[in-house]
């Protein structure tokens, strides 16, 4: 527990003014005796009451001091079992509260302040802010942070992942907010930056180098376990922490962003300059501004590319969604081109697809010309693969379409019409039907029909029924022997007009 100032000097005064042992001074200041002990080693006054008594590792302690003294990040675990080998008959934690007094302390280490000119140097780093629920999707929150060395003029922008082309764009528009950038930037041991590090010997990420020779600034990453010399960064990251984000509300990550720009142009800039307490930061970034460097002519692309391969159906997989591309893509391998708003699907220098950029998982963003199109293919692949079925069966049947055709008649309904017949009647059959339905001059299904009725009545057939059809419907083609009408003939030549006709028997 950390011990206010005041609560250390009441410590010192009671043991040695009021000469109270260690426990009173714990009990009537209400913390824990250990506390008040390591007050009173640290302050290194003689200990003033009760002598202590003699303990069980009294022996041990110079062979303790001396293995420490060697080795000082010893555990207390294994120095309990070299103890125990050598005759310490005490148990592991009583050894482990008194090994605490034994153990030497590091010297304090005493640092430089860091001095920069204006313009010289930046610093940049990630900080993780939560997660933002986007649907079925959970992301992070991360915020990149770029300050000035010597003005402290602070970038904030909040991104979704921590992705090598964020780091790029957190980059650029930090660039173009200041019209400039410093000489050098100095980064923390990131994957971003640094690949592999040796000793001396570093490998940058190749994509940085190309990025930092684009806009000729020197990338410099920190020693390793030396957060002080990116504390500038460091501090900002905690301003912004309890200055920006503490309990603030948005709708999305665009508001975030536009009030993180009236942050950094407001408040943050209006707070005294570390560098020069005389001057704002606003001022002393209007003094360090002409000193940055000018930016290139042309911005770096920093869009996302990635080569996708289309299966069978017309969707690219891209950051968790699927997106619609045209059905004349598929079997094809595209490249997917992304900004935060915006993903393009291009095939060579094509762009074939370009959709609203989606942040959920498992969605399918779709352009309905895409799923039109499609549908529209595959009716007509229906259709072209029933009448080339149709055409192999009975061949009359392409006069009968082509007519039909010219009639402004519905093909696909035809086909399929007559696809029927020729699974009930047969192909013969219905080949003879249709040429004398053209020999009629009635190129539809229902005169084809008749011609297979007419056919099968003068064989003195049946109507062919097939054994799959529900009864319901076998029942529609049940033959039915129609009346001779030369009976009505015969009734009217033997009565009068007048007469009621007699019953036939």
């Amino acid at each position: 527990m950390a011990l206010t100032p005041e609560i250390e000097a009441q410590i010192l005064r009671y043991h040695h003014v009021e000469k109270w042992p260690i426990g009173t001074i714990a009990r009537q200041l209400h913390i824990h005796h250990g506390s008040v002990e390591r007050v009173l080693r640290q302050a290194g006054l003689p200990r003033i009451g009760t002598p202590l008594r003699p303990s069980g590792i009294d022996p041990y302690l110079p062979f303790i001091r001396q293995t420490l003294e060697k080795f000082p990040t010893l555990t207390s675990t294994r120095l309990y079992d070299m103890i125990k080998e050598r005759g310490y008959a005490g148990g592991p934690d009583h050894f482990r509260h008194l090994i605490s007094h034994h153990r030497p302390r590091p010297a304090a280490e005493a640092y430089l302040r860091l001095v920069t000119l204006p313009g010289e140097q930046s610093q940049i780093d990630w900080a993780h802010f939560g997660h933002l629920e986007i649907g079925r999707a959970r992301r992070p929150l991360m915020a990149f942070v770029m300050v000035l060395s010597w003005s402290r003029r602070i970038f904030l922008r909040f991104y979704l992942d921590a992705r090598m082309e964020n780091f790029l764009r957190g980059h650029v528009g930090a660039f173009e907010a200041w019209g400039g950038l410093a000489r050098v930037s100095l980064y923390d041991n990131l994957k971003s930056a640094v690949l592999e590090r040796q000793g001396d010997a570093i490998r940058f990420h190749p994509t940085l180098l190309e990025f930092a020779g684009h806009y000729r600034f020197e990338p410099r990453p920190v020693a390793v376990a030396r957060g002080n010399e990116k504390g500038r960064v460091e501090r900002a990251i905690r301003f912004a922490r309890e200055s920006f984000f503490a309990a603030r509300t948005f709708v999305d990550l665009a508001d975030l962003n536009r009030q993180a720009d009236v942050w950094c142009l407001g408040q943050a800039d209006d707070r005294l300059c570390p560098q020069d307490k005389t001057l704002t930061v606003r001022q002393a970034f209007a003094q360090e501004q002409p000193r940055l460097l000018a930016l290139p002519a042309n911005p770096y692309p920093v869009d996302e590319r990635l080569e996708v391969t289309v299966g069978k159906t017309p969707y690219v997989r891209f950051d968790l969604n699927d997106y619609s591309v045209p059905h004349t893509e598929v079997r094809k391998t595209l490249t997917v081109v992304a900004d935060p708003d915006h993903v393009r699907v291009l095939d060579g220098q094509l762009i074939v697809a370009a959709h609203p950029r989606c942040y959920d998982r498992g969605q399918q963003i779709e352009e309905p010309t895409h799923i039109a199109a499609l549908v529209e293919r595959k009716a007509q692949a229906r259709e072209q693969r029933g009448m080339s079925r149709l055409t192999q069966a009975a061949p009359a049947s392409q006069d009968l379409l082509g007519q039909a055709a010219e009639r402004g008649e519905n093909l696909g309904t035809i086909t399929a019409a007559l696809l029927r017949l020729v699974q009930r009647y047969g192909a013969a059959e219905v080949q003879r039907a249709i040429v004398a339905a053209l020999a009629r001059g009635v190129p539809h299904p229902n005169a084809v029909r008749l011609a297979l009725e007419a056919q099968r009545e003068g064989r003195h057939q049946p109507p062919p029924v097939a054994v799959c059809l529900p009864a319901h419907v076998a029942a529609r083609d049940t033959a039915i022997q129609p009346h001779r009408l030369d009976s009505y003939d015969q009734l009217n030549a033997t009565t009068g007009e007048d007469d009621e006709p007699s019953e036939l028997a």
